[in-house]
C-alpha cells in the first residue's frame, strides 16, 4: 500500500544572506533536542526545492536540467517533532516527504559511515543520492563531472540554510556506498554522493 506524503510547510526568506555566509562552519556536536518539521522543511526545500510551479527550476543548478538527485532523510527516535523515526523521501514537486522505511535507521548508517559518531548522533542525516543516467545520457562519462558539481551546490545550500537556522552539519563524504545503498534499499542506478548530520548546537 503508497505510503502518504506529509506535506512539509512552506520555508521563510526573511534572511541576510552575507551574515549567514560569513557564520558557515561545520559542527560535529549536536543538543539532545529534536528538529521542529518547519525546520526541516526550510533545509531541505532549500537543497533542491523547486522554485517555480511546474519544478523546471530548483534551488540549484543543474546540467541541462537533468535533475538526477534524489534526496532521503534519516530521522531517528524523537528526531523531528511529530514524525515517526524512520527514511524519508524527499519530493520536490510536491514539497513532501514519504516515509519509505519505518524504525530508526540511524545506528546502520553509523556504521555504514565508518563509525563517525555526529552521524548517530544527529537527530537527522541528509543522504543525497543520484540516479546518474538521468545526466550521463545526455553528457556521457563528462554527466559524472556534473553530477558532482551538483551535489556540491546542495550541499552548500544545505549548510547555510542550517546556518540560517540555528543547526550545525558536517559533510560527510568517508562511507561504504553499498552498504548506505541497501539501508535505503536502492539499486546500481544510484550514485551515494554526500551524508549532512544535522542537529541544534
Amino acid at each position: 500500500m503508497p505510503k502518504p506524503k506529509i506535506k512539509l510547510p512552506e520555508p521563510s526568506f526573511e534572511t541576510c544572506l552575507l551574515k549567514i555566509i560569513s557564520e558557515r562552519k561545520s559542527h560535529r556536536k549536536y543538543r539532545k533536542e529534536p528538529l521542529a518539521l518547519n525546520e526541516l522543511s526550510t533545509v531541505l526545500w532549500s537543497s533542491y526545492g523547486c522554485i517555480d510551479e511546474d519544478c523546471r527550476r530548483r534551488t540549484v543548478p543543474s546540467a541541462g536540467a537533468t535533475y538526477p538527485m534524489e534526496i532521503f532523510v534519516f530521522v531517528r527516535e524523537n528526531g523531528v517533532i511529530g514524525l515517526e523515526p524512520g527514511i524519508y523521501y524527499y519530493d520536490p514537486l510536491t514539497h513532501s516527504i514519504i516515509l519509505i522505511r519505518s524504525g530508526d535507521q540511524n545506528r546502520k548508517l553509523y556504521y555504514a559511515c565508518l563509525n563517525q559518531k555526529w552521524v548517530l548522533e544527529a537527530p537527522i542525516n541528509i543522504v543525497i543520492t543520484a540516479v546518474y543516467e538521468r545526466t550521463t545520457s545526455w553528457y556521457g562519462r563528462r554527466g559524472f563531472r556534473y553530477i558532482y558539481m551538483e551535489a556540491g551546490h546542495i550541499g552548500q545550500n544545505i549548510y547555510l540554510a542550517a546556518t540560517n537556522l540555528g543547526l550545525g552539519t558536517v559533510a560527510v563524504g568517508a562511507f561504504n556506498d553499498e552498504q548506505i545503498k541497501t539501508i535505503i534499499g536502492l539499486n546500481n542506478k544510484y550514485l551515494v554522493l554526500y551524508v549532512f548530520p544535522i542537529g541544534k548546537i
